[in-house]
């Protein structure tokens, strides 16, 4: 059942349940591992399950509760139905838990049945397959116009992080900017969909871990001159941090995040004066709403750590 978008969510699993949530949580996961390759690949809206969802809510209770004990705001900026591209600034390496944390605050303020979806990097589906596979019953999909379009069109909300690996990995200093990269796909997208942007920001879960520096661009110049990639796929990241469960890593690898408490904020909506296929072709038009999106979560973001100086 839907909770009150401007509410604190009440806690719903104590301690003693936490054993059992997890179990439940860790058998989603062997079945999604142990699922036909050609299953759950991200090309298919109709692999978001809600009754798996259900399943998984009480264990991400838990952590969202007792682990990142998560603070939100602005829920109320999301219309009550209807597409909606969602537009965040990554963090906290490929555990993202703010990402997971504000997936679960969606799910308990609008219900599992509210058809929502994230594009997700391809290369999950490559490196981690199941893991990519139980993220296709939450409402991942492959990252790529045709199925971000194909969402919106179900009038569906769609997430998208512009700047992907990149972002979720940028070095520790850089956690208060937003970085995109000059990506600007996700504007296009946006006006030729007709989708008002609402964009997430969050506090914190670049603490989760400490991310040094960025080598790509290094190992990146090394390939070029004949160098291969360790598993034949480009990174497109080659952190050095310090975190769980490594202590210091190199490349993009899994990470345990530490227990940092979190702060989540839903911004307002964002629309501009001309949509369509037109204005989504006008380099001029785009490079400018671009911008005015960019600007406009990089206030809010001052702000909310400004509440933590």
């Amino acid at each position: 059942m839907a909770s009150d978008l401007t509410s604190p969510l009440q806690p719903l699993t104590p301690w003693p349940a936490l054993a059992p949530a997890a179990g439940t949580v860790l058998k989603l996961f062997l079945q999604a591992s142990l699922a036909p390759a050609d299953s759950l690949t991200g090309w298919s809206l109709d692999d978001r399950n809600p009754a798996l969802i259900d399943q998984m809510l009480p264990f991400f209770d838990w952590i969202y509760h007792h682990y990142f004990q998560v603070k939100t705001d602005g829920w109320q900026h999301i219309p009550a139905q209807g597409r909606v591209l969602l537009v965040g600034s990554h963090n906290g390496g490929l555990a993202a838990p703010d990402t997971v944390m504000m997936t679960y605050d969606w799910y308990r303020r609008f219900g599992t049945q509210r058809p929502a979806y994230a594009l997700m990097d391809p290369r999950m589906w490559q490196v981690f397959p199941g893991v990519a596979r139980m993220a296709a019953w939450v409402g991942c999909v492959q990252a790529s116009r045709r199925m971000a379009l194909a969402a919106l069109e179900r009038e569906a909300a769609v997430l998208i992080y512009p700047g992907g690996v990149r972002d979720v990995f940028r070095p520790h200093h850089q956690r208060r900017q937003v970085c995109f990269f000059g990506q600007q796909g996700f504007i296009k997208l946006a006006l030729r969909s007709g989708s008002p942007i609402v964009p997430l920001i969050s506090h914190g879960a670049h603490d989760t871990l400490q991310v040094l520096a960025d080598l790509y661009p290094a190992l990146a110049t090394l390939h070029r001159w004949g160098l291969p990639w360790l598993t034949g796929i480009d990174p497109g990241s080659f952190p050095l941090y310090l975190g769980l469960p490594w202590g210091l890593a190199l490349g993009p690898l899994p990470n345990i995040p530490l227990p940092v408490p979190l702060h989540t904020r839903v911004c307002s909506a964002i629309t501009f004066p001309h949509y369509g296929r037109e204005a989504a072709r006008d380099p001029v038009y785009v490079d400018r709403c671009y911008h005015q999106v960019r600007q406009m979560m990089q206030q809010e973001l001052d702000s909310l750590y400004a509440l933590y100086e």
